[in-house]
């Protein structure tokens, strides 16, 4: 068996870890989202408060906003429902996260990129960007509902 053989079919074997891959992914920080955004809609009244020492305008409505996205769009990562739709708003709440809550760390993205990757939100918005680009997989009610052959019928 030649080199190319061999990575023609390490191709294949690592391709078949793609959607268990996206399906972990999807699930954890799908869940993870939906219990911030939980947690922001429960405690409303702090969310707004620290919403407002934040200066964000309409800091209760940008709340309910913020929460609501994360809540309803991470249940719906989870179930690779609608998964890159609801992609771009969660990509959205995490960088208006990084401007407003972790600005110091969105600055040092340039000069000191470890102080980047440990904020709070960069997980999430990588999740969510991995998400946007490669899709939710074959593991997901977007590839059972949305099949592409569903679609031409």
């Amino acid at each position: 068996m030649n080199f190319r053989t061999l990575l023609v079919k390490f191709d294949a074997l690592c391709s078949l870890l793609q959607s268990p891959l996206l399906l972990l992914i999807r699930l954890y920080w799908g869940w993870s989202f939906a219990q911030t955004g939980w947690g922001k809609l429960m405690n409303i009244q702090r969310t707004t408060d620290y919403f407002e020492s934040l200066n964000i305008p309409a800091a209760k409505l940008n709340a309910i906003a913020a929460g609501s996205v994360e809540c309803f769009g991470g249940i719906l990562l989870a179930l690779g429902l609608l998964a890159r739709p609801v992609s771009v708003p969660l990509i959205f709440t995490m960088i208006v996260a990084y401007v407003t809550a972790d600005n110091e760390a969105l600055h040092a993205i340039l000069y000191d990129a470890d102080k980047f990757v440990t904020a709070a939100p960069f997980l999430f918005l990588l999740a969510s960007m991995i998400v946007l680009v490669f899709g939710p997989g074959k593991l997901s009610l977007d590839a059972l509902l949305f099949k592409p052959d569903r679609a031409a019928k």
